[in-house]
């Protein structure tokens, strides 16, 4: 982040389990200075961190109040419990809050807890429950429901979505300035917002030239996202048929979404206890009990067949394997989780574009909160996403009276350099800004970031400094 961008009151966090989750978000929070505390019972695991990230670790048990009383959960202004038992998070969160914990965030993974998740909270003092299963899954449907794309992410409410795509050989876009798109093209409510070139981050303006193996990012109307590609040539069927790989917690919550979106569902996995209980809660999914690596079984159960194959076992390394096994099948649509971020980029410099990451979505929907809390005076974070793998971000706000500017024409507005006001969202009507558009107090705002941190929508204004607004960088206006 830039170091011009002003300082703020750091906040107290404390982490309690650094597995996955803990230590990613752990990375994150560190990265924009706040003050960080991890608890966790697995000397190695304190070691690890205090080394990589030089913070303050404390070995104990959770749910312990002297443990808590030694990482300073008395004042916290946010607590994360997120070690591997529902239990302990629950406890951990009741004891901290108690203590004086400001807020509480507890992981809570069973689906068991899930209906009287409302009761957990109100009961528990948990001001907020994460999921990581279920929010994988929920992540995954969106690909399966637009297989064209690499990645989606949602704003207002679904209104408007966030959609990166690869450039292809023989695409119309390849080789020729944005400004030189077609009126068809231009007509669309969409905007060019993002484009990732071997790691590199720009948001393009109207003379910027895609090349082949470009990833861009479109944001807008879902279904002028979907006219586009249909432009494209990269309109495909609807999926009908998901293959999946694994028969963990992800996949039963996927299974679910899948189902109601009628679906039909094969899942392999290799333990005959988890198929039964998969058998049983969703019996109109097919479950195959095997080795979902296995390349004969893959065959035998006509794996090639499916518009879709997500590989979700528990080893990012047969993730992505399985999964360009797929690719080179044919399937239409390959999906792999994968924690490691490294595996990931391997993966995509093969066409490999669609890699979840349980942790990664996880820490982010924590960091909004945390944004969020640092700014409870200005604009209201209502979603915030990590998009270019981490290079960027992509979020939503609501403008307040207190936001600088309203009313001001985007021409006559100076934005820091790396910043783009991509989509005003006014009652109903979804505006892709132009020169002459203007901010209120009520709208939504999306906006991306690219090396600022912003907590506020005051922090997009260079006072100094001109910037061009977002209709000249998308050749309108």
């Amino acid at each position: 982040m830039k170091e011009k961008e002003k300082e703020k009151q750091s906040l107290k966090v404390v982490i309690v389990g650094n597995g996955k989750v803990g230590f990613s978000l752990a990375e994150q929070l560190v990265k924009e200075k706040y003050d960080v505390t991890i608890v966790d019972m697995r000397e190695d695991s304190l070691r690890r961190a205090s080394d990589a990230l030089d913070i303050m670790s404390i070995r104990g048990n959770g749910v312990s109040a002297a443990t808590l009383a030694d990482a300073g959960a008395a004042e916290a202004d946010l607590l994360v419990a997120a070690t591997n038992s529902d239990e302990v998070n629950m406890v951990c969160c009741l004891t901290a809050k108690h203590m004086g914990a400001k807020f509480t965030i507890a992981r809570i993974r069973n689906p068991e807890y899930s209906m009287g998740l409302n009761d957990l909270k109100k009961d528990l003092g948990i001001d907020m429950i994460i999921n990581p299963e279920n929010a994988t899954a929920i992540e995954i449907s969106r690909l399966l429901r637009f297989p064209s794309a690499a990645n989606i992410e949602t704003f207002c409410r679904g209104r408007v979505e966030l959609m990166g795509f690869r450039i292809q050989e023989g695409d119309f876009m390849a080789g020729k300035p944005l400004y030189d798109l077609s009126d068809q093209v231009k007509r669309l409510s969409l905007l060019f917002c993002a484009v990732d070139r071997e790691g590199e981050v720009t948001i393009p303006n109207g003379s910027f030239v895609p090349q082949v193996g470009d990833k861009l990012y479109l944001v807008g109307r879902p279904a002028s996202l979907d006219q586009f590609f249909r432009l494209l040539g990269r309109y495909t069927p609807k999926v009908k048929d998901v293959f999946i790989a694994g028969g963990g917690k992800v996949s039963l919550y996927l299974a679910a979404i899948l189902e109601k979106m009628r679906m039909r569902v094969k899942i392999v996995e290799i333990s005959e206890e988890r198929c039964r209980h998969i058998s049983e809660t969703f019996p109109h999914t097919t479950v195959i009990c095997g080795d979902g690596t296995d390349q004969e079984l893959l065959e035998s159960e006509r794996m090639s067949a499916a518009d879709a194959f997500v590989a979700l076992t528990d080893r990012d390394e047969d993730n992505l394997i399985i999964s360009l096994y797929a690719m080179q099948q044919g399937v239409q649509k390959v999906v792999a989780k994968s924690n490691r971020q490294n595996y990931a980029g391997i993966a995509r410099a093969v066409g490999l574009d669609s890699v979840i990451s349980p942790k990664l979505i996880t820490a982010a929907q924590i960091l909004q909160v945390v944004r969020g809390m640092q700014n409870s005076q200005g604009s209201v974070m209502n979603t915030f996403y990590r998009i270019a793998d981490g290079s960027a971000e992509a979020m939503e706000f609501t403008v307040r009276d207190t936001t600088r500017h309203l009313r001001t024409p985007l021409k006559d507005l100076h934005l820091k350099n790396g910043i783009l006001l991509a989509v005003i969202m006014r009652g109903r009507e979804i505006i892709i800004p132009e020169g002459s558009s203007y901010i209120q107090e009520g709208d939504s705002v999306i906006l991306i970031s690219r090396g600022w941190r912003i907590l506020d929508l005051n922090d997009i204004y260079e006072e100094e400094i001109p910037m061009p607004s977002a209709a000249s960088l998308n050749g309108r206006g």
